[in-house]
């Protein structure tokens, strides 16, 4: 009896070493990886100072008109998520990228999450571009905070436009809670598991318009950023932001328009949720695409298409 327990103790011991060594190796070309993708990050946009700290913002075109783009929750890089709407908008407006506090090149900040503070700080960045008069598009949880935005600074906004915008009562008043725990995440980032994870897993850039150079800026500052500080904090603060918002309606002379993919598997009657958002809107769209939830990477082209015909019409019912 004493030979075989001998023989699985050794062998449990070379299991257990070659997992640890294994884990120090993850730990070691994760950290060498981090400092060589730190030296390879090309600075794009312009700082803005927002309470103290850095804000990133990108601008192009030079449209009469201006539209600033919100990005969804966890966009790594927004300004380069948004590329291609960028480049259909920009020949017809003056588009403003706000890359908010932990996303893109922006600095990062333990100042809570909640919608009041996510929404000062995004005019604060517009107040201090001298940008008082524009178009808010936002993507996925921007719905959210365009929709506090609107009604704090309705004299500032002349339309909002949410490609698969979130809604305030998308998931019926109940907390749905996330597979993997924030104390796991975290622990996967510290301990290289997470490049790990995203290495051996699909291309989420695949699918997307842009150049290689441009999708390897977007793998290199989206892990970077990976649930960082603030991130972290605004994830857990989607189902108050929620539910701050649940009262809230779009102002009824604002133009608004919701550019979605069809109706969600996990979100029932996604289109008539929007649909009752604008119900008293006396000027408002609801159209669907074939898609994924970030619409922008493919169809862009339709949604400024559209988004330009909506705005003549709406133009010529208030003339």
């Amino acid at each position: 009896m004493k030979r075989p327990l001998q023989i699985l103790l050794k062998i449990s011991a070379v299991l257990v070493s070659l997992i640890v060594i294994f884990l120090v190796i993850v730990f070691v070309v994760d950290q060498i990886s981090s400092k060589l993708e730190d030296g390879r990050i090309q600075p794009y946009g312009q700082y803005v100072e927002v309470d103290g700290k850095n804000m990133n913002v990108l601008i192009q075109g030079e449209g009469e008109e201006t539209v600033v783009l919100l990005p969804g929750l966890g966009t790594g890089t927004p300004a380069l998520d948004f590329k291609p709407l960028v480049e259909e908008l920009a020949p017809f407006y003056k588009v403003v990228v706000i890359e908010p506090f932990g996303y893109g090149l922006s600095d990062v900040t333990k100042k809570e999450r909640n919608l009041e503070n996510i929404v000062d700080e995004i005019h604060e960045a517009l107040q201090q571009l001298q940008i008082n008069r524009y178009i808010l598009m936002g993507h996925s949880i921007a719905g959210i905070y365009g929709l506090d935005y609107v009604n704090k600074y309705e004299h500032e906004v002349s339309a909002f436009v949410g490609i698969d915008s979130s809604a305030p009562k998308q998931y019926g008043g109940k907390e749905i809670e996330s597979p993997i725990s924030p104390t796991t995440i975290s622990l996967l980032k510290k301990s290289g598991l997470a490049r790990l994870i995203m290495k051996l897993s699909a291309d989420p850039y695949a699918a997307i318009p842009v150049d290689d150079e441009t999708k390897e800026q977007m793998r290199i500052l989206s892990y970077k950023n990976f649930r960082n500080i603030s991130i972290a904090n605004e994830i857990e603060s989607m189902f108050p932001n929620l539910k701050a918002a649940e009262n809230l309606t779009f102002p009824q002379k604002l133009p608004v328009v919701f550019f979605l993919q069809p109706d969600k598997t996990a979100i029932e009657g996604w289109a008539a949720l929007h649909e009752e958002q604008v119900k008293d809107s006396d000027h408002s769209k609801v159209m669907t695409f074939e898609g994924t939830h970030y619409l922008h990477h493919t169809r862009s082209k339709e949604i400024v298409e559209n988004f330009r015909i909506f705005m003549r019409d709406v133009l010529k019912e208030n003339k």
